[in-house]
């Protein structure tokens, strides 16, 4: 029996030993009604950084997702993340997802109401849709579209900006092993149809970087590739609370210092009308 204690003890030891560690006892920190920063130091090492992946978790039901283009709101250069929360008055905000080499086109499908930043599509099987149509429609959901085709999507939400897949509903890890590792920001949503903001300034492999997201304790189901390397960005601030983040990782470039790059596109958040 103790040969058997001591065989348990030693099992229980390696699966903690394997899980993912939280930097504080508590893996969420609520910030407002509605929305919750999560911080979560993991095991697997990597060459720069503190391996920690910050999300910001967002309920749709309470917080109003909107989709920002310089394409409709002008100008001829892109803002940091800050910047586009500073001069449209957002709580938070992250990468739309990548662009052309005009630093202004979405890569991909991307739609905001009446305004199309990109009409093209290509062949990225994921696209994140909010501004439900109907009422009985998810305030936000992301789309599989192998499963559901862009039109339908269309059809169903005023918002939608398509983006390479990362994981599959309901928790599937699309990508295979590469070499090429880099700083990631993604967007994801959980089993309870809540928008996760995710950021990690730490470089990873996307196959590592998806298993590390569906080993945390957040229920993702689903997650999309918004950018990678230095243009990589989260930035929030509420009350006393404040993230600004940026990668400076990707391989074959190194950035000395966290410096936010501007950015042509953002998913923000504001908080809903009360008479809504």
């Amino acid at each position: 029996m103790r040969y058997l204690s001591a065989l348990a003890l030693v099992a229980v030891f390696l699966i903690l030993s394997a899980a993912p560690s939280i930097l504080s006892g508590e893996s969420w920190q609520n910030v407002a009604d509605g929305l919750d920063i999560g911080r979560f130091r993991v095991a697997q090492e990597t060459p720069s950084g503190d391996s920690t992946i910050t999300i910001v978790r967002v309920d749709p039901k309470l917080w109003e997702l909107k989709l920002l283009a310089i394409s409709e709101s002008g100008g001829d250069h892109g803002m940091t993340a800050r910047e586009w929360c500073e001069k449209y008055n957002l709580t938070a905000a992250i990468n739309a997802g990548m662009f052309d080499v005009d630093y202004t086109t979405h890569i991909g499908y991307m739609k905001s109401k009446e305004h199309v930043n990109s009409s093209r599509t290509n062949p990225y099987q994921s696209a994140a849709a909010f501004d439900p149509r109907r009422d009985s429609l998810p305030p936000f959901r992301i789309h599989d579209l192998d499963e559901t085709p862009l039109d339908t999507v269309l059809d169903r939400y005023h918002c939608v900006v398509q983006n390479l897949r990362l994981i599959k509903r309901p928790g599937e890890n699309r990508w295979s092993q590469q070499d090429r590792i880099w700083s990631e920001a993604a967007l994801g949503e959980d089993d309870q149809g809540r928008a996760l903001f995710i950021f990690c300034g730490s470089p990873y492999s996307m196959h590592d970087f998806n298993k590390l997201l569906l080993s945390l304790p957040i229920g993702l189901v689903s997650a999309q590739h918004l950018e990678g390397g230095p243009e990589a960005q989260l930035y929030l601030k509420h009350g006393e609370s404040t993230i600004n983040l940026a990668g400076n990782f990707e391989s074959g470039f190194v950035q000395g210092d966290d410096f936010a790059w501007p950015i042509p596109n953002v998913i923000g958040i504001v908080p809903r009308s009360s008479d809504k």
